[in-house]
């Protein structure tokens, strides 16, 4: 449960542009799609895809990292990693898992001979898109338990475009498709309020200190 007190009290700390900005923000971000990175090698591209789903609206950013460790490349974010959730998993079982129980399907961006033209794919069922590695693709294990599979039409001699490209094509064509649909696609209210208070947090300097000093005035 979100303490409005205290979201009221950090948000005064704000500029009226600042929580403006965040409201104006929060307008356009869904959870309806979710993003799947598996064992992105290069970092700068994991990096770039949290920026494509910073910019369209992508709320939730997935990274399976069951082979490469890493971390965010922040140059190439650029600050996304503040307003993007990062739900890290350590092996591919429980990352389908997990978003499967959120009521995802699991969607393999990847050419099969199954596949799904990006123009067709049906946008009103929640998705988790999932994007594999630079080299190699996704995995074996991923396409044995897609329910589906997308891919971006092409009409060159090349057959394969870079993971941050193909997300960014793929993330941008989506949510403006659902943007225009009545599926009620928002976060919830309480989302809502969640983020405003993580940005709030994310957005004060000495947080912590301001945090304790509230507490101890205002004691639960």
């Amino acid at each position: 449960m979100i303490n409005l007190d205290y979201l009221a009290f950090l948000e005064n700390i704000l500029t009226e542009n600042r929580k403006n900005k965040f409201l104006k923000v929060l307008e356009n971000r869904t959870k309806h799609f979710t993003i799947v990175v598996e064992d992105i090698f290069q970092m700068h591209n994991t990096s770039a895809v949290m920026r494509s789903c910073e910019v369209f609206g992508i709320q939730e950013l997935n990274v399976i990292e069951q082979r490469y460790g890493k971390s965010i490349d922040k140059e190439i974010a650029m600050g996304a990693q503040k307003w993007v959730d990062i739900n890290k998993f350590d092996n591919i079982s429980n990352c389908v898992g997990t978003l499967r129980n959120k009521g995802y399907q699991i969607i393999a961006t990847t050419p099969h001979e199954n596949d799904c033209l990006l123009e067709d794919f049906d946008i009103t069922k929640p998705s988790a898109l999932f994007f594999g590695t630079e080299r190699d693709g996704l995995s074996e294990e991923i396409l044995q338990k897609a329910d589906g599979f997308l891919k971006i039409p092409m009409v060159g001699f090349t057959e394969s475009l870079n993971i941050s490209v193909s997300a960014a094509i793929i993330i941008q064509n989506l949510t403006s498709r659902l943007r225009n649909t009545e599926i009620d696609w928002h976060l919830s209210d309480n989302e809502i309020l969640e983020k405003r208070l993580a940005w709030a947090k994310s957005s004060i300097k000495d947080i912590k200190r301001i945090e304790a000093r509230y507490f101890e005035e205002n004691p639960e």
